[in-house]
């Protein structure tokens, strides 16, 4: 098995739920910085748009690695946050980082995490997405500036980390966690089991 991410968190995941796989980043990830608030054809960001951008970028991820490692079951992801039909990708700048935090204070937004799971030898390409709306509590001005200071917002969509000190900030959320934390693991079980490759 190879994961087509550098995301820490996602080998993670797949150590939890004991998967023995290889790391492949040979790709050049296109990541999505700033806040976002039309797409690129000047549409808006409905929740449809957002899961079919989510998947578009994960199957990119999992194509460059499935022509590299054609005898591997590839894994790829790809997550993003949205509130009001922005998208919120990784902030650029401490201010940046404050300014979504801000946007989502007090506030439910969506996270759509897509994921693929790709044999090219047996020809299968499988992929789905899973959506989780989380609610979080209003933030004050110097808790949102003291957890910037932590760096942890810096290289996630979003700005925050739902597995790190913004656990803090979620009031509820209702959906995967897993897939808010970058790749849902219910989703993937099924996919994998219906590559063949069941994960138990």
């Amino acid at each position: 098995m190879v994961l087509a991410s550098a995301s820490p968190r996602r080998a993670d995941l797949l150590r939890q739920i004991g998967l023995s796989f290889e790391v492949w980043t040979g790709g050049t990830e296109v990541e999505v910085w700033g806040t976002i608030a039309g797409r690129p054809d000047g549409g808006e960001w409905t929740p449809e748009a957002v899961r079919a951008q989510a998947q578009r970028r994960a199957e990119d991820k999992a194509r460059l690695a499935a022509a590299v490692r054609p005898d591997a079951v590839v894994v790829a992801a790809d997550t993003m946050v949205a509130v009001d039909g922005v998208v919120l990708g990784k902030p650029r700048s401490p201010d940046e980082a404050a300014e979504m935090l801000g946007r989502l204070s007090g506030r439910a937004h969506d996270v759509t995490t897509a994921v693929v799971v790709a044999h090219t030898r047996q020809g299968t390409w499988l992929v789905d997405a899973s959506a989780t709306r989380v609610c979080f509590r209003p933030l004050r001005r110097q808790e949102i500036l003291r957890y910037i200071a932590t760096g942890e917002p810096m290289d996630k969509a979003g700005a925050y980390g739902i597995q790190g000190r913004a656990a803090l900030f979620v009031e509820r959320l209702e959906g995967d966690y897993f897939g808010v934390v970058g790749l849902p693991l219910a989703l993937l079980g099924r996919l994998l089991d219906a590559a063949g490759v069941p994960p138990l």
